[in-house]
């Protein structure tokens, strides 16, 4: 009884332990999701400020002019 008593409570800290590593593995995830999270932010603003200068620099460009068909040799002769 006593040797059955024993394993069970050598399975029940084995079971605390893993709990515990499985709370620190979760809490260690959840900070790198944070981080991952503000960067991604942060490339996302980077990219929208990009985006409007480089639409800033086209609404400076004067518009094209259409061009006209060039002529083909057999119209040329």
């Amino acid at each position: 009884m006593s040797s059955e008593f024993q394993q069970l409570a050598d399975k029940v800290a084995q079971l605390a332990r893993l709990a515990q590593n499985l709370r620190d593995e979760n809490a260690e995830l959840r900070r790198h999701v944070k981080t991952l999270s503000d960067d991604n932010a942060q490339l996302n603003q980077r990219i929208d400020e990009a985006y409007q200068r480089v639409s800033a620099v086209l609404a400076e460009l004067p518009a094209a002019e259409p061009e006209e068909p060039a002529e083909t040799a057999a119209e040329a002769t």
